[in-house]
């Protein structure tokens, strides 16, 4: 069987959903399945993932891409973003979507987009149109969703927590969605546990530096008050718009001796990191259009035997145990995340490794590719 899937997020890009689409991938590959991944004209094709067919052919515009698709014979479609649902107006082969948070609360891309410039007399107004475009796209993406979501053979949540927000704003989508959760990835639970015996404890934050709501201010903030009572060294993988205000904030604090930034880093890199840690930290809020769906980092310090204080909100209620794989704080304010840390670092709050682990995998991405499998079989057989 051949499965197509849609996706605007794909490695080599860095992201929750990057992972969520090429492991999804590549456990199709791994029972037999032949798998093509169509992504943007302009995304990065460098990296070769094993029997995966990577297209790179789309315009996330569905009054280009419905063509461009319609050239491809598969079995099946699987869109990993909400905002790419519009495919189940177009075809008669089954499509199933993959939901995530903020794919259908803020939906990008504007998939939309009418895309004025590509008509020949009108290229030469770019500029112009563009605004035009952007109003358009947001109107239109959100009116395809609303029709096109409630076509789809069958609509898989990362979580519990997301469903129940998708049902709120799509409630006449409550008889095909399922929870699918999300899994974690082979490479993570490969790698030898070590024992937490660092001697300055090794603090770690993996995340995109570009969304206010995943409060990285406020956990270098709730440091600087631990400083002259603790020492510690905590150290920040990511890239994004707000690192160098980050990095002001540290060297303002007077913290560049205890913390510090590594930018984007290969997944290697990141294992090394995590395994490493004491604590993996990322208390992110809840916003109206943005939240943390699931979580899929909290699985991978789990799974390198970290455990992690996150918010007790959203999705990260799922992709941690409390007391064997991680904590929370119930509100991530400076107050309670300095708490918190204050218990951790006075030895008033330890984990064992080997538990972190083991709830990590209960996560797999065998599990979740089997709740789709039945979607794209029943189709075919039918």
């Amino acid at each position: 069987m051949h499965i197509g899937i849609v996706t605007s997020e794909f490695p080599p890009d860095i992201g929750g959903v990057e992972i969520y689409a090429a492991e999804f991938a590549k456990a199709l590959v791994t029972i037999g399945y032949q798998v093509t991944v169509f992504v943007h004209s302009h995304h990065d094709i460098t990296l070769s993932i094993p029997g995966i067919t990577l297209c790179p052919v789309l315009k996330f515009c569905r009054r280009l891409d419905r063509n461009i698709l319609k050239q491809y014979d598969v079995d099946a479609w699987h869109v990993m973003n909400a905002a790419h649902s519009w495919l189940a107006l177009e075809t008669n082969k089954p499509v199933v979507v993959s939901i995530h948070g903020n794919d259908f609360l803020n939906p990008y891309p504007l998939t939309g987009t009418p895309y004025f410039a590509s008509w020949r007399p009108l290229w030469r107004c770019v500029n112009i149109l563009s605004p035009l475009d952007r109003w358009f796209g947001k109107k239109l993406t959100s009116r395809y969703m609303r029709k096109a979501l409630p076509k789809a053979k069958t609509i898989l949540a990362n979580s519990h927590y997301t469903r129940q927000v998708f049902i709120e704003n799509f409630p006449e989508c409550v008889n095909n969605t399922l929870v699918a959760q999300v899994g974690v990835s082979n490479n993570f639970l490969a790698t030898s546990l070590k024992n937490k015996s660092n001697e300055i404890p090794e603090l770690l934050t993996v995340s995109r530096l570009s969304e206010p709501r995943k409060n990285v201010e406020r956990v270098i903030e709730a440091l600087s008050q631990l400083s002259a009572q603790f020492d510690f060294r905590y150290t920040i993988i990511g890239d994004g718009t707000f690192k160098t205000q980050l990095e002001m904030q540290v060297k303002n604090l007077g913290l560049e001796d205890k913390v510090k930034f590594l930018g984007r880093q290969s997944t290697e890199n990141v294992i090394v990191a995590m395994r490493l840690a004491d604590l993996f930290i990322l208390p992110s809020s809840t916003l109206p259009d943005s939240h943390e769906g699931f979580g899929i980092v909290y699985l991978e310090a789990a799974a390198c035997g970290t455990p992690s204080l996150a918010t007790r909100q959203a999705g990260a209620i799922e992709a941690i145990s409390e007391g064997k794989s991680g904590f929370f704080v119930d509100e991530p304010t400076v107050e309670n995340i300095k708490d918190a840390l204050q218990r951790f670092l006075k030895g008033d709050m330890t984990f064992d490794s080997h538990i972190c682990r083991h709830f990590s995998k209960q996560f797999t991405w065998q599990r979740v590719i089997e709740k789709a499998l039945t979607f794209y079989i029943t189709e075919k057989s039918s």
